[in-house]
């Protein structure tokens, strides 16, 4: 694993340890000696992680952290305090200023080195996100990485694992602050609870006896439902080794007791919100992905769709030796629909055209609009003349009852001519089977429409 490190501190003794330490496990380090030169680094978009101390003179590390994460561009980088300050208070003013950790001055090797791999992967799997989000700018994404005091709102839903009573109503007493507390003591069923319920933390304790908490935090990662919930982990004094393997299996943070109070709400916090921003993140990817293959006026697949999966079902069919057809559709006479109504009666003559194919078809077919009036339906398994039974079906089904549509009980007699083709020949492309269901369809047309035509291959 490399990354780009930022190391901020306006002792240079204090830099070149740091740098040593990081160089020597191969990652690639950036220094800066004050607050101002840091965010301009940062603003460069160069830094996967910052190690900040802070005091320093003009602006603290406080205030650097508070404009990182208050900075669209800067927000995800994870911020680690490095520093002498080392009273609890001192915790929790850089944990509610956005950092990711707050380690105290020396810094053990060990515990440095857990704890910038488990943030770089952390920042790893947001930059994924991210990227892929990039093309979503002009349904709102920009405007999802500016919100980020939304992610914020509202009690977290939080399971906490922990095998003492006192612990327990200690821990649960403090989260309930800021948390919907759901406690359990048996490892399994917690297991299971988290993978019924969408919490956004799971707080375990160490403190089983007869059970490796570890195993409960490496099962919650292994699971599909599951791994996204960010774990803390509740240790006592000296358990610095549990800690780092916590690190390694991919828990998100621990706090060691005795507990305080508002270090644990604030770490809880930091979770939460990287949680919500990350869940975004994730739901504006789905997004895009489905506007990118998605006729938004039918809702069926669109043409882009069609290119790239058509073929892919044509090789599984020579694959299995099963046959395939293609169903290329056209509404009738539709030039008409729009001229005399209207292009919105139009759009409500499509729409309704695609729930009438979509009510005739199987769910293993694939429909889509290739675009204007026209649309496909690919049917894997089926062979030309089972595929003339279902386009004879999805014929009757628009021209046997008319097209109720716009708000004053208009009502549109459609009907549609169908062009069939069938694959033929395990050589043969996603063209050449289109294009001869195109030429069936020009045949259907020609010879008076509202009718199935198929074309074999020559």
């Amino acid at each position: 694993m490399t990354a780009r490190i930022l190391v901020v501190d306006d002792i240079p003794a204090n830099v070149k340890l740091l740098e040593a330490r990081l160089l020597a496990e191969y990652f690639e380090v950036l220094t800066a000696s004050n607050g101002e030169e840091a965010l301009r680094i940062c603003d460069g978009g160069l830094v996967d992680l910052v190690l900040l101390d802070i005091m320093m003179p003009g602006m603290d590390g406080f205030e650097v952290c508070k404009r990182l994460k208050a900075n669209p561009l800067t927000m995800h980088i994870p911020v680690v305090m490095v520093t002498a300050l080392d009273q609890p208070s001192d915790r929790v003013t850089g944990l509610n200023a956005g950092a990711d950790d707050f380690l105290t001055k020396p810094v053990n090797d060990l515990q440095l080195m857990a704890r910038v791999k488990s943030l770089v992967r952390l920042k790893t799997f947001t930059d994924e996100l991210r990227i892929r989000a990039q093309t979503a700018k002009d349904i709102g994404l920009e405007h999802l990485l500016k919100s980020g005091g939304q992610e914020d709102q509202g009690k977290g839903m939080t399971l906490l694992v922990d095998n003492r009573t006192s612990s327990q109503e200690r821990i649960a007493h403090i989260l309930r602050k800021t948390a919907d507390v759901t406690v359990m003591s048996d490892p399994q069923t917690a297991l299971f609870e988290a993978a019924e319920k969408p919490y956004e933390l799971a707080v375990v304790s160490s403190n089983f006896q007869n059970y490796d908490p570890l195993r409960l935090c490496s099962q919650l990662r292994s699971l599909e439902r599951t791994r996204f919930i960010p774990l803390l982990l509740v240790c006592e004094q000296g358990e610095e080794d549990i800690v780092n393997r916590a690190l390694e299996l991919g828990v998100n943070d621990y706090i060691i007791r005795p507990v305080e109070p508002n270090e644990l709400i604030a770490r809880c916090n930091t979770q939460f919100r990287r949680k919500r921003y990350n869940d975004r993140l994730r739901s504006s990817v789905q997004h895009t992905i489905e506007l990118a293959v998605t006729d938004p006026l039918t809702g069926l697949y669109n043409r882009r769709y069609l290119d790239t999966h058509l073929q892919l079902l044509m090789e599984r069919s020579v694959a299995r030796s099963r046959p395939l057809s293609v169903l290329v559709i056209d509404i009738d006479r539709f030039k008409g629909v729009n001229d005399a109504h209207g292009h919105d009666v139009g759009d409500l003559v499509i729409r309704e055209f695609a729930k009438r194919i979509r009510l005739a078809i199987r769910g293993i077919d694939l429909a889509c609009r290739h675009g204007g009036e026209e649309f496909v339906v690919v049917l894997p398994d089926t062979d030309a003349e089972t595929a003339q039974t279902i386009a004879e079906r999805l014929r009757l089904g628009i021209a046997s009852t008319p097209f109720e549509v716009g708000g004053e009980g208009l009502e549109l007699a459609i009907t549609a001519s169908v062009g069939l083709s069938a694959l033929s020949r395990p050589s043969e492309t996603a063209d050449l089977l289109l294009k001869r269901a195109d030429m069936a369809l020009y045949e259907a047309k020609n010879s008076g429409r509202n009718r199935v035509v198929a074309k074999e291959a020559a």
